[in-house]
């Protein structure tokens, strides 16, 4: 009889089972020899058994078939199958007569009833074996999830700690991860002008492999980033170093959703493109060049529109600088308002302890309800979905408060840092005045405020609350008009006729004066810093 010499390991990493194929030959060979047996070919794989598709073992198959061997020689039965369908192949194949002897050095067999059915209970224990190992290894994976830590390969920028089983920050990765976040949320970057930007500093996975689109993608929305961990459709908490804050994630879905970026223009470069939607019909403001000038019109993709036509480029660019110079603070006046932020931090720091104390009690609440969703959801009162999207949102709470918390203990108060970038982006605004390049505006006018309209050849747009008080403050000393005056730390300010609504039912605190500056921060659920002039 002739014979085929079948040795697998499960893995396919040469690093792993090393031994395994070579120490299985040398005891199938010696075997064969003091059994006086044939081997006509000798076929050797790494793949799992588990499932059915191993091609080496579909050749061997096809050999018995076509006659060329009458018989298997192997360590075990489980090298052979760990799954139903090759352990059906193979009794089948006893069965018609085309396998006449299977050989193993550690388990008997003969092409009998007996036989076969003695080989059947050896291809279920292989079957059972890997079954309850698969249970065991999900049940420790998601023990580890309990626990905080994550079970797979780090994202980019985070490495696996072969020692302590957990995640650390790749330090030579994260640094550009976090400048990839910080590059996206400004919405001046493509997720094509990333990725080449991460094949330009040289940013690859942590198998080596570039940094494709997608992958861009997968990491602006991984929230592993930000310290939780999405496993089986659940949000958990995680040990390892968040590596962006909350609010830098947030940014940057939020630019993700409105899809607000620049385009990459080609033929012509028109400053404003992607800004604008029609005021009449919603669609998007296109723009075309014609005698050497640029004209911005609607679309009119989304039917009959009754929105006056073409709107030359210049006109445009002057109504932008028209509200840009409102909102503008020159170099010279930022440094002095910067400074008196500056003096402000050794106060705000004691000042933080009651906010400090206020928010772990905000923090302590949440775990409690944690814990009662928990309760609830052992108890079938809530659906796995309405259990995971709970969690979520009390998860996402969570990590904002401890943020602040953080930042109140390490910097003082948390408008102060809002409050340097508030005031960098007014003289942002300044410089934008005299850019020769006009497209950097419109990232700045996205920055700062959303529903960006063109109606009847005019640029409106709804800016935020601190820049649209700037810019009525501005407006008023331009007409003499009489602005609202703010006595310092007197009640009175509350019941001034303030235009906007939201002053209302706000407390404030005059906390700097610098010239004709005014820094005011007002109470808010979470801390709202104004500037006006």
């Amino acid at each position: 009889m002739k014979y085929i010499l079948y040795a697998r390991k499960s893995t396919e990493n040469d690093d792993r089972q090393i031994l395994s194929i070579e120490s299985q030959i040398f005891e199938l060979k010696e075997f064969a020899a003091k059994e006086k047996l044939e081997i006509v070919a000798s076929l050797c794989e790494a793949k799992t058994a588990k499932e059915p598709g191993r091609m080496k073992f579909a050749e061997m198959l096809s050999l018995i078939e076509k006659g060329k061997a009458d018989g298997i020689i192997s360590w075990h039965p489980d090298r052979l199958a760990r799954n139903s369908v090759d352990g059906g192949k193979i009794i089948h194949f006893v069965d018609r007569g085309l396998i006449k002897s299977l050989k193993f050095p550690c388990f008997w067999f003969e092409p009998t009833p007996q036989g076969l059915f003695m080989l059947n209970i050896a291809f279920g224990q292989s079957k059972y074996f890997v079954d309850n190992l698969r249970e065991n290894v999900k049940r420790g994976l998601r023990q580890k999830i309990r626990n905080g830590v994550w079970p797979g390969w780090a994202p980019v920028g985070y490495i696996n700690n072969p020692k302590t089983r957990g995640i650390d920050v790749d330090s030579e990765k994260a640094p550009k991860v976090r400048k990839m976040f910080e590059m996206y949320a400004t919405g001046a970057y493509t997720l094509r002008s990333l990725a080449n930007w991460c094949k330009e500093k040289s940013l690859r996975g942590n198998l080596g492999k570039k940094i494709a689109l997608s992958n861009v993608q997968s990491i602006l929305q991984n929230i592993f980033y930000i310290g939780l961990m999405k496993y089986g459709g659940e949000i958990h908490e995680g040990q390892h170093e968040p590596l962006i804050s909350k609010k830098l994630f947030d940014a940057c879905q939020e630019v993700m959703v409105k899809r607000g970026r620049v385009h990459e223009l080609h033929k012509n470069s028109f400053a404003f493109l992607g800004l604008m939607k029609c005021a009449s019909c919603g669609a998007s403001i296109t723009a075309e060049k014609q005698k050497g000038h640029n004209y911005y019109r609607c679309t009119k993709k989304k039917g009959i529109c009754q929105e006056k036509h073409y709107l030359r480029e210049e006109v445009l660019t002057e109504q932008i600088t028209s509200y840009l110079q409102k909102v503008s603070l020159s170099s010279q006046d930022t440094e002095k308002v910067l400074t008196a932020l500056g003096n402000e931090q050794n106060k705000a720091r004691e000042d933080a302890q009651a906010e400090v104390s206020v928010l772990k009690e905000q923090l302590a609440n949440i775990e409690t309800k944690l814990t009662k969703l928990l309760d609830v959801c052992l108890a079938d009162a809530l659906s796995t979905e309405e259990y995971a999207t709970k969690k979520q949102s009390l998860l996402s709470q969570k990590i904002t408060l401890a943020e602040k918390i953080t930042d109140f203990e390490t910097k003082g108060l948390s408008w102060l840092e809002p409050a340097r970038e508030f005031v960098k982006s007014l003289n942002q605004a300044a410089n934008l005045l005299s850019s020769p390049n006009p497209s950097e505006m419109t990232t700045f006018l996205k920055n700062i405020g959303s529903n960006h309209i063109l109606r009847n050849r005019e640029f409106v747009f709804t800016p935020k609350i601190e820049y649209k008080l700037v810019a009525e403050r501005s407006e008023a000393n331009q007409r003499n008009l009489t602005f609202p005056y703010w006595c310092p730390r007197k009640e009175s300010n509350l019941h001034l006729g303030i235009r906007s609504p939201l002053f209302y039912p706000l407390n404030y605190e005059d906390i700097s004066f610098c010239g004709r500056w005014r820094i005011l921060r007002l109470h808010t659920a979470g801390d709202f810093l104004v500037l006006l002039a």
